[in-house]
């Protein structure tokens, strides 16, 4: 019912792939569940300790409380003829359905909670073992309760000039029978551009401010007091122009599921009150800004002067930067940037930019930061009016106050590069990386590198690990996979690896990392790591079963006695080579009911003839194009034992990395039906 964080929980014991528990275990989330109507809801359902293959279906029932005893079926991963009646149309148009985290687990999607939803829900897998060992079922009750939450403030324009204050009101309430809290928010949003957030209350009762409205709130300038049972007042004393905009007050009410964890059944907001800020004719203010206060050397770095005035475009300004009260450069109206000594070779470098970014944000950037610039920075912003002769005159002059930040040294200078030959591939193509150590690398240094999968679902797992001394460690969930020769690690020379996965599988997709360790000896001869980098490309892996089809096709439906026809079987896609697929064609005899195999062409190219009908034999050639998988069936002089229905059945498959063989899918064309005609 939390969406995504709820996986964190149950796949914490998701064990490798090719083992299994003794007994087969199906978890649901823990009930009962409170939610609201019309809401988005979500159920997880995880099975663990199967046998068979690594994808499972599921199905899910309820049980309404008018007829506690009689399972009404919902939806099906396996059967689209499960549904029952009442569930049938929201199934068809999504407003129910099961989206696949991964083989073994699943969410259930209400899209629009309604009453009738309540109810015990029962998640049921298949038996895909040898014998039955373990439950199948797992069941988690639902309730559903009504929306209560009301959120209302006043809709009104008001006209404030700069240095007003400002009050609003929001009423929040609600009359949910369940234990709830309550959280409100503010925000502030200007026609097309993102909210900003003013102030909140969470539902722990803690005030915070937002990001933009931190350091007012800190002085005093930003309240958030609750004058009633149900009133909430926001306060801004002091207003600047940048507060002009449209405030609305959220409200999310939030309920305690029996994992204790907080789930926020509905959010509310309330409509909103324009409010206008008039500048004071010439005041001005600057603030400065950047994003943090402690940085590592090479990092880069951005400070930000922000100038708030009334006219901008109308008015002369110009910006000086400094550093330790030492000039950086200055910026005059025509914002051409004059920068001062050191700073004007690091600029020409391009290792640092001083721009006007729009009328009132001007910007000093140190691309790579060195161990020497730790220090006070900050920004004069000075108005200036013209004369009538063209020269300008200094009227008045404002700063914020200095900004320190710390450059910490690096532990290691090592850069990497990874190369990814193929960011999307072809289930069972081959996966190879490469990762480079660019610079920093000295020849007193040993490497080690480790390569990690990150997949969708943010899980870690070590794929394999070459130490220092070149010893190559698979990682717990590829150490068969490895000793099959599935995954191999080489170092192309001092610091330049590869990794190679050979016969990938769907469940290789996912994020690579290559993390780079640097080793030197210590005065005592023992290794010490110096320190790591880490770099990452996506891959993309498509599943052989994608668009997997089979269609029969014949030229002459109708067929002279004693003339020969051809049936073609198509498939598609196009696979490679490599991908095996057989091809069997069915024959079902004119005034007969029952099909029987009549020839297949076999995965390996080999052709088997059924033992139905042994006359085809000899007036039969089946034949499998070179460029594709289409195998075409040649019947010569024909006669009223060829007349009947024929179709081909398909079977996709894959070799796996220890040589055995899995069936991923079959497919079973149209039927073609063949009309045999006396002269």
């Amino acid at each position: 019912g939390t969406g995504a964080a709820c996986w964190e929980v149950i796949l914490g014991f998701s064990l490798p792939t090719g083992m299994a528990l003794a007994q087969r275990q199906v978890a649901v989330q823990e009930g009962p569940l409170y939610r609201t109507e019309g809401s988005h809801v979500t159920l997880w359902c995880k099975v663990s300790g199967y046998q068979g293959p690594s994808e499972q279906n599921f199905q899910w029932s309820i049980y309404l409380p008018s007829a506690p005893e009689r399972e009404v079926q919902i939806v099906s991963t396996i059967d689209p003829s499960f549904p029952y009646a009442i569930y049938t149309q929201r199934v068809r148009s999504r407003g129910i359905y099961v989206e696949r985290v991964q083989g073994d687990a699943v969410l259930l999607h209400i899209t629009d909670l309604q009453d009738r939803d309540a109810g015990e829900y029962e998640c049921h897998t298949p038996n895909t073992d040898e014998r039955y060992f373990g439950s199948y079922s797992a069941k988690m009750n639902l309730v559903v309760i009504p929306n209560s939450l009301r959120v209302t403030a006043v809709p009104q324009t008001l006209n404030k000039v700069e240095h007003d204050s400002l009050e609003l009101k929001c009423e929040v309430s609600k009359s949910t029978a369940q234990h709830s809290h309550i959280s409100i928010a503010w925000y502030r949003q200007r026609g097309s551009e993102m909210p900003v957030e003013v102030i909140s209350l969470s539902r722990d009762f803690v005030l915070r401010a937002g990001s933009a409205y931190a350091q007012r709130q800190a002085t005093g300038d930003i309240r958030l007091d609750k004058v009633g049972e149900t009133t909430s007042k926001l306060t801004i004393y002091n207003l600047h122009p940048s507060d002009q905009g449209e405030f609305y007050c959220e409200a999310a009410e939030w309920i305690q599921d029996p994992d204790k964890s907080w789930y926020a059944m509905t959010r509310k907001r309330s409509q909103g009150a324009i409010v206008n800020v008039q500048a004071t004719d010439k005041e001005f203010s600057v603030r400065l800004e950047t994003e943090k206060r402690t940085y590592i050397v090479g990092e880069p770095v951005e400070f930000r002067c922000i100038l708030e005035a009334q006219n901008v475009p109308d008015r002369y300004f110009s910006i000086s930067w400094a550093f330790n009260s030492s000039l950086i450069a200055s910026l005059g109206p025509n914002a051409v940037p004059v920068l001062n000594n050191e700073f004007a070779q690091r600029e020409a470098l391009g290792q640092l930019k001083v721009a006007k970014e729009s009328d009132n944000v001007f910007v000093l950037k140190i691309y790579r930061l060195r161990l020497e610039d730790s220090g006070k920075y900050n920004c004069r912003v000075t108005e200036r009016e013209k004369t009538v002769t063209g020269d300008f005159i200094d009227k008045e002059s404002k700063r914020p106050k200095n900004i320190p930040i710390t450059v910490l040294p690096l532990k290691t200078s090592i850069s990497l590069e990874i190369i990814n030959n193929a960011s999307n591939v072809l289930e069972g193509e081959s996966l190879r990386f490469g990762c480079n150590v660019r610079s920093g690398f000295g020849p007193q240094s040993r490497l080690s590198v480790a390569w990690h999968l990150v997949d969708k679902l943010n899980r870690r797992s070590e794929v394999v690990r070459l130490d220092r001394e070149g010893t190559l460690q698979p990682g717990p969930s590829y150490t068969e996979r490895s000793s099959y020769g599935g995954i191999q690690v080489e170092q192309v020379r001092p610091g330049s690896f590869t990794l190679e996965i050979f016969n990938s599988i769907k469940a290789d997709e996912g994020h690579y990392e290559c993390r780079v360790a640097e080793w030197t000896r210590t005065l005592d001869g023992e290794w010490q790591m110096v320190g790591e980098r880490h770099t990452g490309t996506p891959v993309s892996i498509t599943a052989l079963e994608a668009g997997f089809a089979v269609t029969a096709i014949s030229r002459t439906p109708g067929v002279t006695y004693n003339e020969s026809f051809d049936l073609q079987c198509i498939i598609k896609p196009h696979y490679p080579s490599w991908v095996p697929v057989s091809v069997t064609w069915r024959f079902q005899p004119a005034g007969s009911t029952e099909f029987h195999d009549l020839v297949t062409f076999t995965r390996d190219g080999g052709v088997q003839w059924g033992d139905r009908y042994m006359g085809f034999r000899t007036r039969t050639a089946i034949e499998k194009a070179e460029s594709s998988n289409n195998v075409r069936l040649s019947i010569s002089r024909a006669s009223d034992t060829e007349a009947g229905k024929y179709q081909c059945v398909a079977e996709l498959w894959r070799k796996n990395y220890n040589s055995s063989w899995t069936r991923l899918a079959d497919r079973t064309s149209n039927l073609l039906e063949i009309r045999v005609l006396r002269p």
